[in-house]
C-alpha cells in the first residue's frame, strides 16, 4: 500500500506515551559509541577494488590571468590514467554554485582565489597522483586583488567577475557587491533627536573555518548505463545532484547519490567540493576513483565564515528605552558567491537582536572579492549582527547607568513583537526569562585554582603551560542573549520528503524510514527513530541509507532538518498508522464496534483504544501484509525581503539562547581562560533531551573559539591563507572547553510537529559576544574584534 501526504503548519499531534526510545527520552544514538572508538566508517574510509586515486591541483596566487597550462609531463608518470583541465569538461554548463552559478568547475581564463582548483588528476596511488599534480606548469600574470570594501567597491576597481547577469545584479551599487539588503522601518534620525544617549560601534569579526573532523571526501564510481555512483559526505543530497548533473552533461536519474560517513559539516558542506571532480575523473577512466582531502587542501576546499565590518549606532532614553538603531554590515564574501545572498538576508533581518526598536536604518552587503570564498557556517549571518549588537547593549547599559542584564530585560522582545522586517513573531520568545536564569545561576568558586593540595595550573590562564600561579589574574563575568532563524526563508520553498514501511519480521512488527536527510553528528537519525517508535508503537526501527532515491530533505542547516524532516516523518508514520487502521476495520470491523467508533492508537505493538482497550497484535495483524507511505512537511510559506525596505516576512521560526561568561584574564600575559560558559535556551519540545544539551554545548565551544582562538589570517596584500593547518589555525580543545550547565525551556511552537524549535545554531551567537563581554569586564578594555588575542590585552 502507498500514500501521500503533505502539510503545511502542524499535522494532528497523537503522540504515544507508552513506547520505549520514543520522543521526549534521552535515547543513545547508534554511531555515537563506533565514532567515540575510531571504528565508525567515514566517506575517506571507502574503498574498491581497481580504484584510481583524485588530486587536484590548485593555484598558487590569489587573482591571475592564466596564460597557459602544461599537463605533457604530468601524463608521462607511471600509474597516471587522466589529466583534467577546464577544456576537457564534457558539458556545455561547466560552473556551478548554490545561488548563482558562478563556480567554475575548473579555473578558466583567471584563478580568482588562492587555491581555486585548476586541473585534475587520476592515478593508481595516491602518491602518484600527487607527484603528477605536481609537474602540471602554470603560467599566471598576476592581477591586482580585491581585500576589503575600499578596494571592491572603488570606482576603477578591478571586477572579480565581469559580465555579470545573475538576478542580484539589478539591485547592488557597485558589480563587486554580491547582494545588498537595506531595511528601513520607521525614522531612525528622528528617533534619534529622542535619545538621551547614543553610542556608536565599529566591530571587526575574523574569519572562522568549520573545523570539521573528517575533510572532504568520497567515491564516484561509473556505472553500464554511462551514469555514475557518488558517495560522499554532503549536508544535502540533492542540491548537489541538481549541480553535478549538468556539467557531467548527464540527467539527474544518471547520477544516483548516497551518503557515506559525514564527520561533522557545520555548513562548509553545503557547497559542491570535490564531488564533479571525482565523477569527471571516473567517467574520463572507466574506473572508481577515489578524493580524500588533506587538512592542508580542506582549508582550501570549502567555503568558511565571513569576515565582517560593522558598524553600529544606538540611542536610549534615560530611562533604558531604545529610541533607533543604525548600521551597515559589510560580508566579505570572497571569489564566489556560495550562499552569500542568503547569509545578507539574515545579517539585516536579525540586525537588532532580540530587542523592541521601533526605528532602524540598516544595511548589510556581501562583497566579491579575491580572499577565499565564504557561505554557511552555523549561525549564517546572525553569529555577526549579534557580537556587535551585544556589544553596544553593554556600553548603552553603562551609559544610562543601568545593570546590563535588567537593561537588556527591559527592551527583550516577546511574542507578538514586530521585527524590522515588520513580521511579528508569532510563538514564544523568552528573552527576558532566558536572561533571568543565566544571571540567576550561582557563580564557580573564586580562585579555583587553589587547593589544599596545591596550586591546580589547569583552571589558569595558560593553563599547562604553567605560566602563573595566580599573579595579576582578573576575573570578569558577562551576559549575551541572540536570536536566530529555523529554517530557509525569503520565499524559499522548504520541504522535505520521508518514506516509511511498517512490516513484520520473525513475528515482530518493524518499521523503516527512508529519507535523504543528510547525518552529519546532529543526531537525526535517531530522532526519525523516536519518532517512528512514537507513532507507530513498534520497537524495531531501521533508518534507511540516505540516498537521491528518495525525495529531497533539503540540506542539514538552519536548524531545520528536526523540525521539517521529522515532520515528514511524523506525517509519513501517521498516514501508515491509518493504512494499518484500515486493515483492521477490513479484517476485525465487523466482530468489534470500537474499530470503526472509537480513536485508534497504537502502543506497545498492539491497537488499543481511545480508553486503552487492546483491539489487536500488530505482528498478527499485518502479517503476511506490509504499508508504504511517503509523505512531505512544507513549512508555513514566507516571502523575499523587499529590496528597498527590507519589509516582509521572510522567517518561519526564530530560537533564542543566552549566555554567563566567566572568565579569569591574565592581564600581564593576555592570557584567557574561559571558567563557565551557562546558558539557558527555549527549545520548544526537547525530543531527546540528552542530544539537545550536547547541541548546545557544541555550539557554545564553537562560539568560544571564535572568541578567543580560531581565524583564518589571509595576507591583506595577496589575498593568501597565511595558515592552512590545525598547527597555526587553533581550535579549543578540552582544556580550554569550560563547564557550560545548561537550562532547556520547553515553550512549544504551535506551528512546528511536537511544538519543537530548532536549536543548533542558537547557542553559537551568543556565547561568543558573553566571552567577549567578560574579558572588557575583566580588564576595562573595549575590544572590538574577535578573536581576542593576548596582544589586544596587553597593548604590546
Amino acid at each position: 500500500m502507498a500514500g501521500t501526504k503533505t502539510t503545511t503548519g502542524a499535522p494532528t499531534d497523537v503522540t504515544q506515551k507508552h513506547n520505549k526510545g520514543g520522543i521526549g527520552e534521552s535515547t543513545l544514538r547508534p554511531d555515537g559509541t563506533l565514532k567515540v572508538t575510531g571504528e565508525f566508517a567515514y566517506s575517506s574510509d571507502m574503498w574498491h577494488e581497481d580504484m584510481l586515486w583524485g588530486q587536484t591541483l590548485r593555484s598558487t596566487v590569489a587573482h591571475a590571468e592564466i596564460v597557459s597550462i602544461d599537463t605533457v609531463e604530468a601524463l608521462k608518470v607511471p600509474g597516471v590514467y587522466a589529466v583534467l583541465t577546464y577544456d576537457d569538461l564534457p558539458a556545455e554548463m561547466k560552473n556551478y554554485g548554490l545561488e548563482i552559478q558562478d563556480t567554475p568547475v575548473l579555473a578558466h581564463g583567471k584563478v580568482r582565489h588562492h587555491g581555486e582548483p585548476v586541473a585534475l588528476v587520476a592515478a593508481d596511488h595516491p602518491e602518484t597522483a600527487r607527484r603528477a599534480a605536481a609537474k602540471i606548469v602554470v603560467e599566471y600574470r598576476e592581477l591586482p586583488v580585491i581585500t576589503d570594501e575600499a578596494s571592491a567597491t572603488a570606482p576603477d576597481a578591478v571586477l572579480v567577475h565581469e559580465g555579470r547577469t545573475d538576478e542580484y545584479i539589478k539591485h547592488v551599487p557597485h558589480p563587486n557587491i554580491v547582494h545588498n539588503q537595506p531595511i528601513i522601518r520607521g525614522n531612525a534620525e528622528e528617533a534619534a533627536k529622542k535619545a538621551d544617549f547614543i553610542v556608536k560601534g565599529e566591530y571587526t569579526f575574523g574569519m572562522q573555518d568549520q573545523a570539521f573532523l573528517g575533510p572532504e571526501s568520497g567515491l564516484a564510481v561509473p556505472s553500464e548505463d554511462g551514469g555514475v555512483e557518488l558517495y560522499v559526505a554532503t549536508q544535502w543530497l540533492h542540491s548537489d545532484l541538481e549541480q553535478i548533473a549538468p556539467v557531467l552533461g548527464l540527467p539527474e536519474e544518471k547520477v544516483r547519490m548516497t551518503l557515506s560517513g559525514v564527520g561533522g559539516a557545520f555548513g562548509g558542506r553545503e557547497d559542491i567540493s570535490m564531488q564533479i571532480h571525482a565523477c569527471l575523473l571516473a567517467l574520463r577512466t572507466g574506473k572508481p576513483v577515489k578524493i580524500v582531502y588533506n587538512r592542508f587542501e580542506s582549508f582550501f576546499g570549502h567555503v568558511h565564515r565571513h569576515p565582517a565590518k560593522l558598524y553600529y549606532e544606538h540611542g536610549a532614553t534615560k530611562d533604558g528605552k531604545l529610541t533607533h538603531m543604525k548600521c551597515k554590515i559589510v560580508l566579505d564574501g570572497g571569489a564566489y558567491a556560495s550562499a552569500s545572498p542568503a547569509v545578507v538576508g539574515n545579517a539585516s533581518s536579525l540586525s537588532v537582536g532580540p530587542y523592541v526598536v521601533e526605528d532602524v536604518d540598516i544595511e548589510a552587503i556581501a562583497l566579491y572579492s579575491n580572499n577565499p570564498p565564504c557561505g554557511a557556517m552555523r549561525g549564517f549571518g546572525a553569529v555577526q549582527a549579534c557580537f556587535a549588537y551585544e556589544a553596544q547593549m553593554d556600553k548603552l547599559a553603562d551609559k544610562v547607568g543601568m545593570d546590563r542584564v535588567e537593561f537588556r530585560q527591559l527592551n527583550a522582545m516577546s511574542q507578538g513583537t514586530l521585527l524590522p522586517t515588520g513580521q511579528p513573531v508569532d510563538s514564544p520568545a523568552p528573552v527576558a526569562e532566558i536572561l533571568r536564569r543565566v544571571k540567576a545561576r550561582p557563580l564557580p568558586p573564586e580562585r579555583q585554582w587553589e587547593s589544599s593540595e596545591g596550586a591546580d595550573v589547569r583552571a589558569l590562564p595558560g593553563g599547562l603551560s604553567n605560566t602563573t600561579h595566580g599573579e595579576g589574574v582578573v576575573r570578569g563575568i558577562g551576559y549575551a542573549v541572540g536570536i536566530k532563524n529555523v529554517g530557509f526563508s525569503e520565499g524559499f520553498d522548504d520541504y522535505s520528503t520521508a518514506k516509511v514501511r511498517m512490516e513484520v519480521i520473525n513475528g515482530e512488527a518493524v518499521a523503516t524510514v527512508h529519507t535523504a536527510m543528510a547525518e552529519v553528528g546532529q543526531g537525526g537519525i535517531t530522532v526519525h527513530a523516536q519518532i517512528a517508535r512514537t507513532e507507530l508503537g513498534v520497537q524495531q526501527v531501521t533508518i534507511h541509507p540516505a540516498d537521491t532515491q528518495v525525495g529531497s530533505a533539503g540540506s542539514t542547516s538552519a536548524s531545520r532538518q528536526t523540525y521539517v524532516t521529522g515532520g515528514a516523518v511524523k506525517n509519513s508514520c501517521e498516514l501508515v498508522r491509518e493504512q494499518v487502521l484500515e486493515i483492521g476495520r477490513r479484517k476485525f470491523g465487523s466482530y468489534h464496534p470500537a474499530w470503526a467508533t472509537a480513536e485508534l492508537l497504537l502502543e506497545g505493538g498492539k491497537v488499543v483504544t481511545d480508553g486503552g482497550e487492546v483491539l489487536a497484535d500488530l505482528a498478527e495483524l499485518l502479517e503476511g501484509e506490509s504499508v508504504e507511505t511517503e509523505a512531505e512537511w512544507r513549512h508555513r510559506p514566507t516571502v523575499a525581503f523587499d529590496k528597498k525596505t527590507g519589509q516582509g516576512n521572510g522567517h518561519v521560526q526564530y530560537s533564542f539562547a543566552a549566555h554567563r561568561a566567566v572568565v579569569e584574564v591574565d592581564t600581564e600575559l593576555g592570557l584567557v581562560k574561559v571558567i563557565e560558559l551557562a546558558t539557558a535556551q527555549d527549545v520548544g519540545k526537547a525530543l531527546n533531551p540528552l542530544s539537545v544539551v550536547g547541541q548546545i554545548q557544541g555550539g557554545t565551544t564553537q562560539g568560544l573559539g571564535v572568541a578567543v582562538m580560531e581565524e583564518i589570517i589571509v595576507d591583506p596584500k595577496t589575498a593568501k591563507v597565511r595558515n592552512p593547518s590545525f598547527t597555526d589555525y587553533l581550535i579549543p580543545t578540552i582544556l580550554d572547553t569550560p563547564t557550560i550547565p545548561v537550562d532547556v525551556l520547553e515553550l512549544a511552537d504551535p506551528n512546528a510537529p511536537y511544538g519543537l524549535r530548532g536549536m543548533g545554531e542558537a547557542p553559537t551567537l551568543s556565547s561568543t559576544p558573553a566571552v567577549l563581554a567578560a574579558i572588557r569586564n575583566a580588564t576595562g578594555l573595549e575590544l572590538n574584534r574577535t578573536p581576542v588575542r593576548p596582544e589586544h590585552l596587553t597593548g604590546t
